[in-house]
């Protein structure tokens, strides 16, 4: 109850009548969970300034066994290694994410074996699966018919959007293949051609949108 509470009064109070605060997960294991440390607040300014939100410009950082983290309607992780969470971690997960919260995973590459186990058992009845191309996420706001944009290389595969819906509501997004916080940083951090850099900001404005604003 206490995360539904905090939860859905987070999402009144994004519709603009007060600013609201994104967090990024920090976690154990030995992954960078630190990556890429202009993202977010390169997203957030993208969104404040072309859909209409008023996201605060500085973000949060916390774990999963902080209490501010039922205050945070969006997380947004990261990182290129290993991520362990322990039994209590894995059931608060749970909890914030049956009460409201959102959760974006990205794999800034060597993530996956480690992260996609987790997410496959997290819960038994809502299994992570690829998002098909006509979910709302893709065209929320901007249009990506095509799905989830490819923003770097890594292993030259395809991208995959995967997600855990609960009750109907996408409650998990996990980004792979594309790399898509990698897009949002700061432009001279990946001198990034500006269509891909601008791809990545509106499916992550596209992701924004989805949580806060549909």
């Amino acid at each position: 109850m206490r995360v539904l509470i905090k939860i859905c009064l987070g999402l009144l109070l994004a519709s603009g009548l007060q600013a609201q605060t994104l967090g990024v997960l920090k976690y154990s294991g030995g992954g960078d969970w630190y990556s890429n440390p202009t993202a977010l607040p390169q997203l957030i300014e993208f969104c404040n300034e072309h859909i209409g939100t008023s996201l605060e410009s500085q973000v949060k950082t916390v774990s999963l066994t902080s209490e501010e983290l039922f205050d945070l309607p969006w997380i947004h992780m990261t990182g290129h290694g290993n991520v362990f969470f322990t039994e209590l971690e894995l059931e608060t997960l749970r909890e914030y994410l049956k009460g409201g919260g959102f959760l974006h995973i990205d794999d800034n590459y060597g993530m996956d074996p480690y992260i996609r186990p987790i997410l496959s058992s997290l819960f038994t009845d809502a299994p992570l699966e690829e998002l098909p191309v006509s979910h709302p996420i893709f065209n929320t706001f901007f249009n990506f018919p095509q799905g989830l944009p490819k923003i770097h290389q890594h292993d030259n595969q395809r991208p995959q959007a995967l997600g855990i819906i609960l009750e109907g509501r996408l409650a998990l997004l996990y980004t792979y293949e594309s790399d898509l916080s990698d897009g949002w940083e700061d432009p001279r951090v990946h001198n990034d051609p500006e269509s891909v850099r601008l791809n990545a900001l509106q499916m992550g404005a596209n992701m924004i949108h989805y949580v806060f604003l549909n």
